[in-house]
């Protein structure tokens, strides 16, 4: 069931200091060149895991009023296909080699959803304000340098009204998985993502009351986040 922030409980387990935010920082370049290595495997490596996400994420956007999708974070375009007819997807991503395979998975599947694929920053986008009905971001706000900067663009770019969506993984609290992920943290410029990454890294105190959240499989170890523009 979905719930706000506030009511989301600290998990059981060790004590110790929680995660504010991640520790070892990602550029552009670093994201870029973890795709590079990602981008042959990233389907087999990762699409079985977070597929459950992206069909939840999706399913949420074909629900929403409104018809212009922008999807943050494309990548190989694993989503694209589950999108309804009446939906108009753009995809941005930051890796080349990512968006060709996007780009072949839309034509050979004949996705007439999807408007265009562009090579673009998230964090600073060539759209004009006010683009799109709906701004997705899946498995990319703890791959951004700067996820604040993320969420900014994303509100910029979605009407009033709109919506924005996240599904990502959130670092936990407390006990063994914060441990984990905390030991992970300074592998992040080689996996090309935070394992330690916070709640706290993408939105402020005055967005938690406005959250709604709802774990995701396997295990709700990631997180759907939808708040209204």
């Amino acid at each position: 069931m979905s719930h706000t922030v506030e009511q989301r409980r600290r998990g059981p387990g060790s004590s110790g200091p929680r995660a504010s935010g991640p520790r070892a920082a990602l550029d552009a370049d670093a994201v870029r060149a973890a795709y590079r290595r990602w981008a042959g495997v990233y389907d087999t490596a990762f699409g079985l895991v977070s597929a459950a996400g992206r069909r939840r994420a999706v399913q949420q956007v074909n629900r929403l009023p409104g018809r212009d999708v922008l999807e943050m974070g494309v990548g190989t375009g694993l989503a694209l296909p589950h999108y309804q007819a009446d939906k108009r997807v753009t995809g941005i991503d930051l890796s080349a080699e990512m968006l060709e395979r996007a780009r072949r998975r839309a034509a050979r599947l004949g996705l007439a959803t999807v408007s265009a694929l562009h090579e673009m920053d998230a964090e600073a986008t060539d759209f004009p304000d006010a683009s799109f009905d709906i701004a997705v971001a899946m498995f990319v706000a703890s791959v951004v340098p700067h996820p604040r900067r993320l969420l900014a663009e994303m509100r910029r770019l979605v009407r009033p009204g709109g919506h924005l969506l996240f599904v990502n993984h959130f670092a936990a609290e407390r006990g063994p998985r914060w441990w984990v992920e905390w030991a992970l943290a300074p592998a992040s410029r080689a996996l090309g993502w935070h394992p330690d990454f916070a709640v706290e890294a993408l939105f402020s105190a005055e967005d938690r009351p406005r959250l709604t959240l709802q774990p995701t499989p396997p295990f709700g170890i990631f997180t759907l986040v939808r708040v209204r523009n």
